[in-house]
Order: structure tokens, then sequence, then C-alpha cells
């Protein structure tokens, strides 16, 4: 079967892409005619599998995974796409197999989805798993937040190895208590950075205490620049430049170098490593930054409270024609009500240019109550882009979009300039 369901795959796959069409289809397709595949295709590989998961940070902190360890000569197997259900996994296997089924690489490091990981963990345990946060995110799919916790304690306890934690969040942390035998490591914040940081507690004024907080973290932020970071690493403090935007990719490095870490083991090259951090670009749709009639047009991804507060905090709004786009698809959360949590009153002196998406009007309503004054609402992507291009003329433009947003927004771009083709 592995054979035919390979090629059968390999086509879909051809044709997705001629169309335009989906990046997870030819995954669906191939488990429907071979629900084996993943396993049978991953659990050869010399070191294992490693997943990361999380409500906040998967996409970009994978990414930096994966060249951290390409800069310890390993083979890196991923999803790059950032389609982490179990059948992006299988598109993206299908894009790196031969016919045979066999896959060239050390190691896979994955992102899943928090549900979806718990079922991919069923197919093939992973050796390695980090843990990056729990917050209040698509309430519709997970309920409440405590269910998310759940779902990450059962891909901590499928873990054959090493599980990595979030010391700083307190649900995160006490994964650790119901570990049975994997070993904990952890990544954390200096004192001085917690208030930047807040977990999901604190951003609603309680303050729970992190159960592993008197733990020792093997990486530590230390210090957060415009455009470098201090850590805290085997007692002695790392400086590195980092091209990555926004406040929360920077803890999201300190994870990333703990699971690099963790994976690598005693011969790890830690110059290279550093180095390797210094150059990791932004993934597609969070912070990257395109150029658009001369001028920079960064995509800043947001889904839940803390991505898009921290997403405003990053992104300073003075010089900037703004956009937001905001989609209630099922990648996307249908719940939106998650709006309401986010303070949008830094962009009220310069104002929204032109509010998109399906839910464009719940957007503006959201904005009229924090007095941000919107110029266009257009729920039409395709024309509300066209429109925000035509009225920025010599400014730099900054999208908010959530996930299918992004996806179409970028889609449109690719029309008009040079965008990365990410399959």
């Amino acid at each position: 079967m592995s054979s035919f369901s390979i090629l059968v795959g390999k086509l879909v796959r051809s044709a997705s892409k001629l169309r335009g069409g989906g990046s997870a289809l030819p995954g669906l397709v191939v488990e429907k005619i071979d629900p084996d595949f993943i396993r049978r295709t991953l659990a050869d590989l010399p070191l294992g599998v490693a997943v990361v998961s999380g409500t906040n940070g998967k996409t970009t902190t994978t990414k930096m995974v994966v060249e951290l360890l390409e800069s310890q000569g390993l083979k890196v197997f991923t999803n790059r796409t950032g389609s982490n259900f179990t059948r992006g996994v299988a598109a993206a296997l299908l894009g790196e197999v031969n016919l045979r089924g066999r896959l060239d690489a050390d190691i896979a490091v994955l992102e899943l989805d928090e549900a979806h990981a718990v079922h991919f963990v069923k197919l093939i345990r992973p050796r390695y798993s980090l843990l990056l946060n729990v917050l209040r995110d698509q309430l519709d799919r997970f309920g409440e937040i405590d269910k998310t916790t759940r779902l990450l304690e059962q891909i901590a306890r499928a873990t054959t190895e090493t599980v990595v934690l979030n010391r700083e969040d307190p649900r995160v942390a006490g994964i650790a208590e119901s570990l049975n035998g994997q070993r904990a490591v952890y990544f954390g914040l200096d004192a001085s950075l917690r208030s930047t940081f807040p977990n999901d507690d604190e951003m609603r004024g309680s303050v729970a205490e992190a159960l592993a907080a008197t733990q020792d973290a093997d990486v530590v932020l230390q210090r957060v620049g415009e455009a470098d970071a201090d850590f805290l690493v085997d007692g002695q403090v790392r400086s590195s430049g980092l091209k990555l935007r926004g406040v929360y990719n920077i803890f999201n490095a300190a994870a990333a170098l703990a699971f690099a870490r963790t994976i690598k083991g005693a011969d790890l090259d830690s110059d290279a490593l550093f180095e390797a951090l210094a150059n990791v670009e932004p993934a597609f749709g969070r912070g990257e930054s395109l150029t658009v009639n001369g001028q920079p047009l960064e995509l800043v991804l947001v889904k839940n409270p803390s991505g898009f507060r921290l997403g405003l905090k990053s992104f300073a709004a003075h010089g900037y024609s703004t956009m937001i786009a905001i989609n209630d698809n099922y990648a996307d959360g249908r719940d939106m009500s998650w709006l309401w949590d986010v303070d949008f009153e830094s962009l009220a002196d310069g104002g929204v240019d032109v509010v998109s998406g399906v839910r464009a009007y719940d957007m503006a309503l959201r904005l009229k109550y924090d007095d941000v004054p919107v110029r266009t609402i257009e729920p039409d992507i395709t024309d509300g882009l066209k429109r925000f291009i035509k009225d920025s003329p010599g400014v730099p433009m900054r999208i908010f979009c959530t996930y299918t947003a992004m996806l179409a927004v970028r889609r449109e771009l690719s029309k008009i300039t040079k965008v990365e083709v990410v399959s």
C-alpha cells in the first residue's frame, strides 16, 4: 500500500499546488487511504520525533528549533507551513519522502495543534516535547483553559525521554508533577522580565505562582533589546543579535535554545547554536516583512488576546498605515469575543486605515469603543487589501491578521510582490 498511497498523495499535492489549494489536502487524502503512513515513515528516524505545542508561538519556535539543530549538522524534517494537524504533517511528509516511503532525516521536529497532538502521539510517541504556554484561545474548540492544560499533559505523558516546560506558566510548569519517568527541563525568565510576558492569570488581574518557580531553568531570558537579547546558559550570559521582530518571539527563542540543547546533548556546539539563532528570519506571516511599491509591509499574526496584545506592544503604531483583517473560519476559531480582551488604545492616534475579513464589522465596533478611528470597512480581503495599498503611498504598512486572513493576504500579495512560497 505504501508506494501506491505515496504516489497518489504526491499527485494530489502537485495538483493542489497548481490550483493554489490548501497545503493539508494531500495529507487528508493519504490519511484516508493509508492511516499508517505517518507512523511508518517516522518510526525509524535516528533521533526520533520532537513535538512543539502550546497556545502561542508554535510556528516561530519550531522554525528556530529546526535551524538551531541544522547548525549542529543534523538533517531535520519539519512541517514548515504551520499546518499543525496530523494531515498537515502527512502533507509535509509527501513533499520529502521518496516513492518507497524513505525520509532522509535524523529527526522530525513537528509543530502540533494541542488537540491534534493528542491524536498524533497515539500514532507515534515523541522522544522529546516542548510545551510553550496555555492561554485562552479558540474556546469554541477547546472549552476552558484547564482542558487545554490536560491536552498538553497527555502529550507530555506520551513523551518517551524529555519534556521541556515553560517555568513561568503555572499550568505548563505544573505538568511536571504528572510525568511518569520522563525528564523535565525548563526555560524561564529573569524576574525583571516577568511583567513583560504575563501568563494567562496575570493578564486577568490574578496572580498564580508557577509550581516550578523554584526550579533551575536550562535557559533564562535575562534582557530584551531592540535587536538583541541576553540569555543565561550554563552559568554564563550569552548575547545574541536577533532578526526576529516582536518581544514574544524573544521568549520563544529561550524555549528553542533549551529544546535544541536538550536534543543535541553533550556534543553541542554552543557558538554555532547562537550564530544560528542570530540569523533566524521570522516565520511566514509572523512579523514577516515584504516590499510593496517600494515600502515595507509587515504581516503580524494575531489569534488570541495575548498574541494581539504583544503584537501591538512590539510594533509601534506611529509612522505606519494599519490594516486589521479578522476571519472566523475553523482554523481561526469561531468565537471572536476575545477581541474585547485586547486594549487597542495604542492605535488611537493614527487610527486604522482598513478593517477587513469576515468579522470586519465586529472588529470595527471593538475599535470604536477604544476611540480608534476606522477609515474603511471592507469585508472582502482582496478589495480591502487593494484599498489599503492604494491609500498608503510612500508609507510603511502593517497588517494584523488572523490565520486564514493572513493566508488570503499573502495569496493576494504574491500577485504583486515576492512572497516566500511555503508548501
